[in-house]
């Protein structure tokens, strides 16, 4: 292996929201798709999305939802970016990790959870290909050949099948078709050998059959070296590559079955902490700081394999439609291993203790079934109805390690997660213009955990854990059309997160946090403008989410807990608006502001080593976040771009460039002037030509062009140590299609 590396002030402050928002909306959201796409010159295609699981205009979804697709997210991935990249790209969202590329972790609303153990569960869920994807370690499968990207905001939690409280971003690859043979490839290398190479065909095999056939292959260098054992070049490269092939079987106009198995393969550098980063009473970065340089005693790498297949049957009955929906994925290996303590005993500042961990699963297996019915009936009434079932065994490990990198502790635990589900939504349109829409969803979830276990280990509490819930949710929304382009929505929804469970260390037993649940108000407005020339979405929204599960990292010592918060509250608004102002220029801007408030005030966790704490200290010598602000979670979020074509003879040269921003975020639970992520603005580039119909396209492109560097997550037991984004790049690229 290649080794690589928290009520009048409220209302003022969504009044301001408002109004800062309102300002920016005459400026527009994400990018642009490609002229060819376009009904006609300066006029945007509809957007359709599965946000209510029916295909529908993203007009008429009385939910808050974000498409990407096209040359949004050609442009956002043509470095070799893997998951996060998403962050800040639609309103409201944010995506981190303290494990690299392999354990992203999704903040919508600010609602998320920073727990980085093998066990974490998210309130926000992420389905790639109709089959939920639930273990972090699931959710970082690569973007690619893809039909489409949504983002849904606010609880899900009736048609979708697991922990879905905060949102959903859901995935779709593109399908194989019978029309004939059709594919592409997309080529490109960047800064620190950052190569991405990407391909599909279809091919249909006979009147009744069509396979895609869909590679990912992405790498990056080595180019962070180790000053302390003298490594040049020997971190922050990665080797990845990811498969995925498709069978369509469709014998008439009533049945179709998809058949979809895929696999992912990585190795290379685990997320590298950096020791004593961070200048005491700032959160700045110390003077002097070389991103390509570290000072690491311990070893640092990351192995992962995954596999996985789905099948999807529909039939179509007529009067009804039935589907049938089986997902597998298993973790066939993952070790991530990384000096969390970030330095040496030797280096100034000396870091005078070993913390050198890893974490491992060496099994992990998760099954679904889904069976629906939905109507299609001509009438005023429709309906979907269904069943779900869900199966994890996951096996984890964690290890400590001395400064000879020998290991001398171990935990390994096991959790064994079922739950089913029965679901219904209805749909009537009382008038043409109004309809309203229902639904209904039991689930009942349990879990149970094992110490499998232990060596030089003497752990405290009982070895195993057991528990159940079960929950009634619901959702009432209803849409009505002013006119042919504009219409107002509004929602009430409710949400449920299982139990979650975190293994047992020597100093903390196996903890469990007790189901948390949300109950979320939401109204919003959509509009066609200007003969479709624009686009424009605004929502505005209110939640109550109770007994909050939150993780407890760090302190004064290395330990992970889960904990309960009484109540957290959270609200915002949304808004989206892209246009054309000529036919050949595009521009686009999203923004949110999402405000989110931790109330419990009993709630108390430990205080960092070093850091210059801002909340008030209990008699205890505790940290008390009654008020709070989430993790991790943003006030702001802005994403604009612009995209100028000149046609030519031949084909068309374009310049495009798009930025985000996302204010101030707290990495922990507390609040400290240190461990506080400042404001963070990254922009892209990107100049090129496109022809014969834009089946060809050539381009240079630059990522985070103003080599931005912000201290994006920490440790915060005994010094200062943290990690950084995502460096500067400059690139090229080709692509076409056949």
């Amino acid at each position: 292996m290649i080794k690589m590396s928290k009520m009048h002030k409220r209302l003022s402050r969504t009044g301001r929201a408002v109004l800062a928002l309102s300002a920016l909306a005459p400026a527009g959201v994400a990018m642009a798709q490609e002229v060819q796409q376009q009904v006609q010159a300066g006029q945007l295609e509809t957007v359709t999305v599965t946000a209510q699981r029916r295909t529908e205009n993203i007009r008429d979804v009385p939910v808050s939802v974000s498409a990407l697709k096209d040359e949004k997210l050609d442009v956002i991935l043509s470095g070799g970016q893997d998951i996060r990249v998403l962050s800040g790209k639609v309103p409201s969202l944010n995506v981190e990790s303290s494990t690299g590329r392999v354990f992203p972790r999704f903040y919508i609303r600010g609602y998320g959870n920073a727990d980085f153990s093998t066990f974490a569960s998210q309130p926000v869920s992420l389905i790639y290909d109709d089959v939920v994807q639930e273990n972090p370690i699931l959710k970082g499968y690569p973007m690619f050949d893809l039909a489409g990207v949504e983002v849904l905001r606010g609880p899900q939690g009736t048609l979708f099948g697991r922990n879905t409280p905060a949102g959903v971003v859901k995935f779709e690859s593109a399908k194989p078709s019978l029309k004939g043979i059709e594919g592409y490839y997309n080529l490109s290398y960047a800064t620190h050998g950052t190569a991405n190479v990407e391909g599909a065909v279809n091919v249909p095999l006979s009147s009744e059959w069509a396979m895609r056939a869909s590679v990912l292959r992405q790498h990056r260098d080595d180019y962070v070296s180790n000053v302390f054992t003298g490594e040049n070049d020997s971190m922050e490269g990665y080797n990845e590559h990811a498969e995925r092939v498709q069978f369509l079987y469709k014998p008439n106009a009533a049945f179709n079955a998809l058949f979809n198995v895929h696999q992912r393969t990585g190795a290379g550098s685990s997320r590298l902490f950096r020791a004593n980063i961070i200048k005491k009473g700032t959160n700045d970065l110390v003077d002097g700081f070389d991103a390509e340089k570290i000072y690491t005693n311990g070893r640092n790498y990351q192995s992962l394999k995954t596999q996985g297949g789905n099948v999807r049957l529909s039939w179509d009955l007529g009067a009804v439609k039935l589907y049938s929906i089986t997902g597998y994925e298993s973790v066939a290996r993952y070790v991530s291993r990384g000096d969390i303590d970030g330095g040496n005993p030797t280096n100034a500042p000396a870091v005078p203790f070993q913390v050198e961990t890893a974490g491992s699963i060496p099994d992990l297996k998760q099954y679904s079934q889904e069976f629906r019915v939905e109507s299609k009936l001509a009438g005023p009434l429709n309906w979907q109805a269904g069943v779900y079932y869900f199966d994890e065994d996951a096996t984890g490990s964690t290890d400590n390690f001395n400064v000879a990198g020998a290991r001398t502790t171990r935990v390994t635990s096991n959790q064994q997660n079922t739950a089913w589900a029965a679901f219904g939504s209805v749909n009537y349109a009382v008038s043409d213009a109004f309809t309203v829409r229902g639904g209904l969803r039991y689930t009942k979830d349990k879990k149970d955990f094992a110490t499998l276990e232990t060596i030089n280990t003497v752990l405290t509490g009982a070895p195993t854990v057991g528990i159940s819930k079960d929950k009634f949710n619901w959702d009432l929304s209803g849409t009505y059309a002013l006119n042919k382009d504009v219409s107002v929505y509004g929602r009430v929804a409710t949400g449920f997160r299982a139990p979650s469970i975190a293994a047992a260390s020597t100093a903390v037993p196996i903890t469990v946090a007790d189901a948390e649940t949300i109950v979320s108000y939401e109204a919003g407005v959509k509009a066609d403008l200007l003969n479709r020339r624009a686009r424009a979405a605004l929502s505005v929204y209110d939640y109550d989410v109770k007994n909050q599960q939150l993780t407890v990292v760090g302190g004064n010592s290395n330990v992970t807990k889960l904990i309960n918060a009484a109540k957290t509250k959270g609200r915002g608004i949304e808004a989206e608006i892209e246009g054309f102002v000529t036919n050949d220029f595009k521009v686009a801007l999203s923004g949110s502001y999402n405000f989110t408030e931790i109330n419990d005030p009993s709630l108390s966790v430990n205080k960092c080593a070093q850091c210059t704490v801002l909340d008030p200290i209990n008699a205890s010598g505790r940290v008390v976040i009654d008020g709070n602000a989430l993790p991790q979670a943003p006030k702001w979020i802005f994403n604009a771009s612009a995209r100028y074509n000149w046609p030519l003879a031949d084909g068309n040269l374009f310049v495009l460039t798009d930025w985000s921003y996302r204010s101030k975020v707290n990495f922990f639970l507390y609040e400290s002037v240190e461990f506080t992520g400042k404001a963070m603005t990254e922009g892209g580039l990107r100049v090129g030509y496109n022809w014969a119909g834009g089946k060809y396209e050539v381009a240079a492109f630059g990522r985070n062009i103003t080599d931005t560097q912000r201290i994006t997550g920490g440790i915060d037991f005994n010094n200062l140590t943290g990690f950084i984004n995502e460096p500067r790049q400059w690139g090229v690229q080709f692509k076409g299609s056949f």
